[in-house]
């Protein structure tokens, strides 16, 4: 059983975690379009790529999915799964399994905007959104939301291009440098991040792992501490079964007086995830035994609460 990570970057401990998981099993390969990308030197084996933009990269991953007998391929960034699971087939054709959701759910996820309608469309709480500047001047002038708003590119990640904006002027000037934007409503709550795992079998959400975000930094969570609520363990399950989600997502949720507003999905392992797994939640696992034939059983919530994650740099040192 042979494990491919695309674009590992920093995420060493996803990178660690899976090459524990196939201790005497198997081998874990990683990509990385640069040397200086840390996780790759975690990995059993790795392997410099092009960038995904460039015409040959899909025939290089194919290609090592080839060489290395590779039985399940997973990105760590947004864009790659679109590409990835849109090209399903050819890796299905030499005994791969991309593991990812739906193409369609991939970029639905990475467009905040067409998320944003899916939520109200399906009855859930989520952060007012608006792509026409005009349209959101008239909703402020009728009291329908206020500022400060957040002006965020519509298909974007890691907070990059994110401005918290307090007035008119401001969402002018931004919109005047810059196409693509959205406008999205201050949800000014406590901030949760759900770790979750549909099985690729039987399609039933088997884990759960919610954490309180703390402090954030780059837009991933850096210090959190774990708890549990049925209610949200039951917003969650509905939502993901709902939407169609498969396999590893990162779900962004906001809690604002006892209610839960859902925010943003990853459709992979997200920055947070040592958390979960360090208090149990090991999907690594959870994905091999899909790839072996094996359903998993359910098990939502088994960790402990009052957990806390706090993380901290650390460097590689290479000639």
């Amino acid at each position: 059983m042979n494990i491919l990570i695309l674009s590992v970057g920093t995420r060493n401990k996803v990178v660690q975690y899976f090459c524990k998981a196939l201790t005497a099993q198997g081998s874990v390969v990683a990509t990385d379009c640069s040397k200086l990308a840390p996780a790759i030197y975690d990995a059993d084996k790795y392997y410099i790529v092009p960038p995904m933009s460039e015409p040959g990269y899909l025939d290089a991953i194919l290609g090592i999915c080839k060489k290395e007998k590779i039985n399940g391929v997973i990105s760590l960034i947004d864009p790659e799964l679109s590409l990835l699971i849109k090209n399903e087939d050819k890796f299905s054709a030499i005994g791969c399994t991309v593991i990812s959701s739906s193409y369609e759910l991939c970029e639905m996820s990475l467009n905040k905007y067409e998320m944003y309608k899916w939520l109200v469309g399906h009855g859930y709480r989520c952060a007012k959104s608006y792509t026409d500047k005009e349209v959101f001047f008239e909703a402020v002038r009728r009291g329908e939301i206020a500022y400060p708003v957040f002006v965020k590119p519509i298909c974007g990640s890691a907070s990059i291009a994110i401005s918290k904006v307090y007035d008119q002027d401001t969402v002018e000037l931004l919109f005047s440098h810059s196409e693509g934007l959205m406008i999205q409503e201050f949800l000014n709550g406590q901030e949760i991040g759900a770790d979750v795992y549909i099985d690729m079998i039987s399609g039933e959400v088997v884990s759960i792992f919610t954490k309180r975000k703390l402090k954030m930094r780059a837009g991933e969570t850096d210090k959190a501490v774990s708890f549990k609520d049925q209610k949200l363990f039951d917003l969650i399950e509905r939502f993901v079964t709902e939407a169609g989600y498969w396999g590893q997502i990162d779900i962004d949720i906001f809690e604002i007086k006892g209610e839960y507003y859902i925010s943003e999905v990853n459709p992979r392992f997200g920055g947070g995830y040592p958390h979960a797994y360090e208090c149990g939640c090991d999907h690594m696992k959870l994905i091999l035994n899909n790839l072996k034939g094996i359903p998993n059983v359910k098990n939502i919530g088994a960790y402990n609460e009052g957990v806390y994650m706090m993380k901290y740099n650390e460097v590689i040192i290479k000639e």
